[in-house]
């Protein structure tokens, strides 16, 4: 679709048309020589002519050279008036949910508390692992990421681009958001980024190994604002209670006492209607896909977007043409005459 940005400057499209009909035309004065010497002719006016015809002037003559600067005037006006060509696109309409997805990334969460192929590994790897799995599974719906520690930071918006999510998920590193846990907060930012998308497609997933220490947010109003909003929370708690081994200075194995507020993630999935797992393998994020694949899904609202591709390129070529083919016939006529 052809549109021009500022119409309103066609305005100026008559303005030379005005100034020849308003402006005086102009006289160039001759100044007398020096030793007062005249040159007669017997024709003077005829003389006069001549020269006021091919001096440069208000007063262009018809025929190509006024056409040359009519068309360079209407090519610069017409630049001016910022043509564009909008080329339409239209988001795809897709039925899904739209998932955020919450991620502990505190100090606790280097606990080496699990086991995979005989290694010990920290909890944030066996978190990426099952939670990379669970976007995988999720084609057609909408995924984010926040992680959390001291605060709540978004990492990734709500997009149909899963790989995307998972390779930021994969940059995810213990302490990375501080050394405490601000439950509360996790939740109440994935409340404020989903409570504008479609009703019945809210999903919260939140996956944390220890309990609420920081935060301005208590999880449990965070909860309540989010069933306000219709937001389900499905609350997975990661790693064991009691002595874990932890990394310590030097690459030695500490053990330390873990807690997992079970209590408080039970209460915050169940306020919302959602379910709380303990997620000692893949077996709890199995049943969370079975729990949301049993959710109504959504259309996603279709946005048509123009994307506007500037034009003015070619009105500016053909003014600067046509102003140098004026130029160059104005100063091929006034050769001849001096020769």
């Amino acid at each position: 679709m052809f549109e021009l940005g500022w119409p309103w400057l066609g305005l100026l499209l008559p303005l030379p048309w005005v100034a020849r009909r308003l402006l005086p035309p102009r006289v160039v004065a001759v100044e007398p020589s020096a030793g007062g010497a005249e040159l007669l002719y017997p024709s003077a006016p005829r003389l006069a002519e001549s020269f006021t015809r091919f001096a440069p002037g208000w007063d262009l003559p018809f025929g190509v050279q006024g056409v040359l600067a009519a068309l360079a005037w209407v090519g610069l006006v017409v630049a001016l008036m910022r043509p564009q060509w909008l080329e339409t696109r239209q988001e795809l309409v897709s039925p899904g949910y739209d998932l955020m997805l919450a991620v502990d990334a505190s100090r606790s969460m280097e606990a080496l508390d699990f086991t995979l192929e005989g290694r010990r590994v920290n909890r944030m790897a066996v978190v990426k692992g099952v939670v990379g799995r669970f976007i995988e599974q999720r084609h057609g719906d909408r995924v984010g990421l926040i992680v959390f520690g001291d605060a709540a930071y978004l990492q990734a918006p709500l997009t149909v681009d899963g790989a995307a999510v998972r390779a930021m998920l994969e940059e995810v590193v213990p302490r990375m958001a501080g050394d405490s846990t601000a439950i509360g907060d996790a939740v109440g930012l994935a409340v404020k980024k989903l409570r504008d998308r479609p009703e019945g497609s809210r999903v919260l997933v939140l996956l944390t190994d220890g309990e609420n220490t920081a935060g301005s947010l208590p999880p449990v109003e965070a909860a309540r604002l989010a069933r306000q909003y219709g937001v389900r929370i499905y609350a997975v708690g990661v790693g064991s209670k009691g002595k874990v081994p932890f990394p310590g200075p030097g690459g030695r194995i500490t053990m330390e006492d873990m807690q997992i507020d079970e209590a408080l993630l039970a209460e915050v999935a169940a306020v919302t209607g959602g379910a709380f797992y303990m997620a000692t393998d893949t077996q709890a994020l199995e049943a969370i896909y079975r729990r949301i694949d049993a959710l109504e899904k959504t259309r996603a609202e279709s946005r048509q977007t123009l994307l506007p591709h500037p034009l003015y390129r070619w009105p500016l070529a053909v003014a600067l043409g046509a102003l140098l083919a004026l130029g160059w016939l104005v100063a091929r006529r006034g050769g001849r005459m001096l020769g």
